[in-house]
């Protein structure tokens, strides 16, 4: 059935929230260089948009989905990363965490896509995988892999039911090409045609650096301690909350905006109201998702990093959000400090006895002096939400149906008076 459209404005220039209100509050840590996860050393991203027409036959309307490759570090496969996982509201789907709850470790990619795409990207691991770890002169697979692939529903802006959008070969192109740039924000990769507080929303990202020692002072001599910084950073997949809940530093940005186009619906034509309605009937009905993953390369064991993507749920509160009986809210946090090796009691390779306890040496902070990483974990998602926000262009999805971007000039001059 064809949707009546919503009006939008597709000629302001979009900015991260930053360069919008350069005043806004963000915390007390700075970001870093990229202000992106791809500021904790090691991290590599893709992502990659996928937009198609509606066929001829009618059998499909518009696809605008994609996905995000997110690599823990380049070798996941042989060295894994200690890892811990939270979720808020469990509407949702990120495949093998029951692994990482039980072991507290990733060693595999995180890959962030659409709810009906989460098959393929899965086996788009396995395909990279068996391409770069099968030994020919082996018969079978003789090594062990849990893919890791979260999701939200993008069914509002993209025909959801075509299942050949996306394919095992989008997810092995994103390992390959999977850099250290900054994450491209708003409509891409998985986030290419996801929502936000009813505006566009999609992917975003953030970063902070705080300052801390390199190990535990021994004595009050220790003169072995040094000063090190550590970064904490987040990437969203922004799929949710309603419009009145909208807050950008406290100021109910969202339920200004909400209630003019409510008023300027009324005094406008039919179609104006009924573009609403719709939106609203549909979002009433089910709220989004959002998946946070947050990366570190302070030495945190699982537990402390079960407790970091915690603290993503700060953040997402403070934009708004409150984790709706239909909302998949999962939030991953994982550290790149320790490398675990992995792979190696496998049937063709044998490092170690598993029979025979062997320890291996770790580090982990301390307890006591967490709480500013625990800060700059729900400061990285505020950021990294706005910033998905801010990035995202208007979209015309399903049958003409479109979603505005957030109006960032009409946000700007609301917020004067709180800034």
């Amino acid at each position: 059935m064809s949707q009546p459209t919503v009006p939008v404005n597709t000629n302001e220039p979009r900015q991260r929230i930053r360069s919008l209100l350069p005043n806004l509050y963000l915390g007390k840590y700075p970001p870093g260089p990229l202000n992106s996860l791809t500021d904790v050393p090691g991290v590599l991203v893709h992502t990659e948009s996928i937009h198609l027409p509606p066929t001829e036959d009618g059998k499909y309307l518009t696809v605008n989905t994609g996905v995000t490759t997110i690599l823990p570090r380049r070798d996941f496969f042989h060295q894994a990363c200690h890892a811990g996982m939270f979720t808020f509201n469990g509407s949702g789907e990120m495949t093998g965490t029951h692994l990482i709850q039980d072991m507290g470790l990733l060693f595999s990619p995180i890959v962030l896509t659409n709810s009906f795409a989460v098959g393929p990207c899965y086996t788009g691991i396995y395909q990279h995988a068996i391409r770069e770890q099968r030994d020919p002169s082996q018969k079978g697979i003789g090594w062990f892999l849990l893919p890791v692939v979260g999701e939200t529903f993008d069914g509002f802006l993209s025909d959801i039911s075509r299942l050949d959008a996306v394919t095992p070969e989008h997810v092995v192109r994103g390992i390959d090409l999977a850099s250290s740039a900054p994450v491209p924000e708003g409509n891409t990769g998985g986030g290419t045609g996801m929502m936000c507080h009813w505006f566009k929303g999609g992917t975003g990202s953030s970063s902070r650096v705080v300052p801390g020692y390199d190990r535990w002072k021994q004595s009050d001599d220790d003169s072995q301690q040094k000063e090190k910084s550590y970064t904490v950073a987040a990437l969203v997949q922004a799929n949710y909350g309603t419009p009145d809940a909208l807050r950008i530093g406290g100021a109910p940005v969202g339920l200004i905006l909400h209630r003019e186009k409510q008023q300027a619906a009324e005094e406008g034509d039919t179609e104006k109201k009924a573009a609403l309605r719709a939106l609203e009937d549909e979002k009433n009905r089910k709220d989004g998702s959002i998946i946070v993953v947050l990366a570190t390369d302070a030495p945190l064991h699982p537990l402390q990093l079960q407790r970091l993507a915690k603290r993503a749920t700060a953040g997402l509160a403070r934009v708004g959000g409150v984790g709706h009986n239909s909302s998949g809210d999962i939030f991953l946090a994982f550290s790149t400090a320790n490398s675990i090796p992995v792979q190696t009691v496998t049937a063709h390779h044998r490092s170690v006895d598993p029979w025979k306890p062997t320890p291996l040496e770790v580090m982990a902070v301390d307890d006591n002096t967490i709480n500013a990483l625990f800060n700059a974990a729900a400061d990285a998602t505020e950021e990294a939400i706005y910033n998905a926000l801010c990035m995202a262009e208007s979209m015309v999805g399903l049958d003409g149906t479109t979603v505005e971007a957030l109006p960032l000039e009409k946000v700007k001059s609301l917020m004067e008076k709180y800034l």
